[in-house]
């Protein structure tokens, strides 16, 4: 029995990468023509405002929800997981193409400041340990953000069937996990519609794919 995946499994992952080009293209292109000039410099969000911070954060948060959800579609026999992990990586991925043109727009950095520094005045960000003098590392911030280990990839790329299965699951609700938390600081210390908009669309729909995979676990008789 070989691992390699077959002639059809790469045709279908094939068309899910492709399919997450365009979104985010698409998504882009869709924010430069229906945005532009929509904003001034005096009411752009600015370097060290929460929408910025958000951006950058949850474009890092979304890329790894990307690559898990990808790397299940590729491999696994359970139809339900496979529709939920193409929902996650295409929607995402149109989501991250809008915040990365937002800064692009607002005429900001990428990349910028400790991550999770901006939720330190939210609620949210007291309960992620906010109020320390000292700004979380990158690796301390990934935690709190529930992501996964460069090991708990690595599991998850070595495991097949239902082990992989339930280790997607297991992995991507703690990711959800960390990511309302996040949009609920933008929506407590936001101005910005689209950016509010977007952060309440992540916030129930996370909320939502959490309870569909709490499900799917129980089916699976997960155990991890």
């Amino acid at each position: 029995m070989t691992d390699e995946p077959s002639a059809g499994t790469s045709r279908r992952w094939f068309v899910v990468a492709v399919a997450l080009i365009l979104i985010a293209g698409l998504a882009f292109a869709v924010g430069r023509f229906s945005t532009f000039g929509a904003q001034s410099a005096a009411t752009a969000p600015g370097a060290s405002s929460p929408e910025a911070g958000f951006s950058r954060d949850m474009q890092v948060h979304h890329a790894q929800a990307i690559e898990m959800a990808m790397e299940i579609y590729r491999k696994t026999d359970d139809d339900e997981v496979r529709v939920l992990a193409y929902d996650i990586a295409t929607g995402q991925a149109g989501q991250r193409g809008q915040m990365y043109d937002w800064l692009v727009q607002w005429g900001l950095p990428q990349s910028g400041g400790p991550m999770m520094q901006w939720m330190e005045a939210s609620e949210a960000g007291h309960a992620h340990g906010g109020t320390s003098s000292e700004p979380m590392t990158d690796e301390e911030a990934h935690a709190a953000m529930g992501m996964a280990s460069a090991a708990e990839i690595a599991a998850l790329r070595a495991a097949t069937g239902q082990e992989a299965d339930c280790r997607f699951l297991t992995l991507m609700i703690r990711h959800h996990e960390g990511a309302i938390p996040m949009a609920e600081a933008l929506l407590e210390l936001g101005t910005d519609p689209r950016a509010l908009e977007v952060a309440t669309a992540i916030k129930n729909g996370q909320a939502a794919e959490i309870d569909a995979m709490t499900s799917i676990r129980t089916r699976l008789g997960c155990t991890d």
